[in-house]
């Protein structure tokens, strides 16, 4: 018992780390607001790619790496979770860039939603009858967001599905955190190479090596990929996914905070709205998960 329960709070502690690096992300974004968007992807898959590499030795993951690409199934799921990533980040850098800091909160905040569905269909789970009057509340203000939001509501919807399948993937998949990245991050590297080298001779040129700041902020996107993937896939196989889900609502707050604050975006009657609606939600799902907790100690307890 002891052993589970240190496991279910490295794993939700691991989770609101992932989601903690995600929400402050836009002000990293900063750094590289001049780097087109393909190329810095591109790169973020490179720099990814040698950090895996550099925590397979450290963890001496090797033999888990090569009996993964020995295996079909696995290599076909990390495939396409290699693609959902791919398009997950894309969107959103493209989002930040464009100065679209709500759209993204608010794919961010469609997301546990997606995931909690994925959660009830594929696998099984179920909610209480609080859970499901929190879901409904932050159904709620989402829509209302939604609404106001209608010609970037294409940019929330897919980084909302992309990340919602990628969850469910790599919750499936038979490889570990790091092997599970360090292969995605393999797959994608033919593709990002070709870019790389194609905007290098047919392009503008490279934006990587222009400026010695922006150059580190570049190589240091593999660090701040990697890391709250890593952390979000132990989460992810560890819980509950409608758990992992509904976890999600911490990113898109601190991100719609940032855009609040930092970027300057002005704060509409519906954002407001869907804001108090979200925290609500949170606040009696969050209850309601402590409240079971209790119940679960105490039983055995008295027998």
């Amino acid at each position: 018992m002891a052993d589970a329960e240190t496991s279910r709070g490295k794993a939700l502690l691991s989770a609101m780390m992932s989601h903690l690096i995600w929400g402050t992300l836009p002000l990293y974004l900063l750094l590289v607001k001049e780097v087109p968007v393909l190329e810095f992807v591109a790169w973020r898959t490179v720099f990814a790619l040698l950090f895996c590499i550099a925590l397979l030795g450290r963890r001496q993951r090797f033999s888990e790496f090569r009996a993964c690409l020995a295996d079909p199934r696995t290599m076909r799921t990390l495939a396409l979770s290699s693609v959902m990533i791919a398009i997950n980040w894309i969107a959103y850098v493209w989002a930040i860039q464009a100065n679209h800091v709500y759209a993204a909160s608010l794919g961010y905040y469609i997301l546990p939603l997606n995931m909690m569905l994925l959660g009830l269909v594929f696998l099984g789970e179920s909610l209480s009858r609080l859970q499901w009057i929190a879901v409904g509340l932050a159904a709620l203000g989402v829509a209302t967001l939604a609404a106001g939001a209608l010609t970037t509501l294409w940019v929330s919807l897919l980084l909302a599905s992309s990340f919602a399948v990628y969850g469910l993937l790599r919750k499936k998949v038979n490889a570990g955190p790091v092997v599970g990245l360090t292969i995605e991050a393999l797959i994608l590297l033919p593709i990002a190479a070709v870019y790389l080298v194609w905007a290098e001779i047919c392009g503008e040129g490279l934006a990587f090596g222009r400026d010695a700041l922006e150059t580190f902020a570049i190589m240091l996107g593999g660090v701040l990929t990697a890391m709250p993937l890593l952390l979000f896939a132990t989460a992810a196989r560890a819980l509950p996914y409608t758990l992992v889900g509904f976890l999600q609502f911490a990113s898109p707050t601190i991100v719609f905070i940032l855009g609040l604050t930092v970027f300057g975006e002005d704060l509409n009657h519906a954002q407001l709205a869907c804001f108090i609606a979200i925290w609500a939600s949170v606040a009696l799902f969050s209850w309601d998960v402590w409240r079971k907790s209790r119940r679960a100690k105490v039983v055995p307890a008295a027998g």
